[in-house]
């Protein structure tokens, strides 16, 4: 499995905001072309349109495990169960390492231009935050999920 984290943080340094990086580095696997993953993650960045609520990383990595292990049917209440134990599973692995998953809380303490305009991606915009490394962190997070799923489906099957 390629290291989505890794791809998610560079596509944060080529412009991405946080939700189109996290989730437009799981289009090998969704087959979801770029540009519309981009659309569609573009209103989550910042923490949803720059409001500091949900970080985008987040957004964008559950997107992908929406997308890749989600549920269809409204009438199948085992596989929302399962899918929303996935999605605690990631938020408690994501806040045990980041200590939230609020973006004004991740950002806390880190200067940032007040307003909804986005900033100019500077390097000094890359320095002073830790964008990156959240971005990264989420995708290493969906990966490890995702990967731990496909092991315990695995083990289900039987040969014959």
């Amino acid at each position: 499995m390629e290291d989505h984290g890794k791809k998610a943080e560079a596509l944060f340094y080529e412009g991405y905001n946080c939700a189109q990086a996290a989730f437009c580095a799981f289009c090998d696997e969704t087959g979801i072309p770029a540009d519309g993953a981009a659309r569609l993650a573009s209103s989550f960045g910042g923490g949803m349109g720059r409001m500091r609520e949900v970080c985008g990383a987040v957004s964008g990595a559950l997107m992908a495990l929406g997308y890749l292990r989600g549920y269809a049917q409204p009438n199948d209440p085992e596989a929302k169960k399962a899918h929303y134990a996935l999605v605690r599973e990631f938020a408690e692995r994501f806040r045990a390492e980041h200590g939230s998953l609020i973006c004004r809380e991740l950002l806390s303490g880190v200067a940032v231009t007040p307003g909804g305009e986005p900033e100019a991606r500077t390097p000094e915009f890359y320095r002073r935050r830790p964008c990156a490394g959240l971005i990264s962190s989420a995708g290493r997070i969906a990966d490890a999920l995702l990967a731990e799923e496909d092991r315990d489906e695995t083990k289900g099957e039987t040969t014959e």
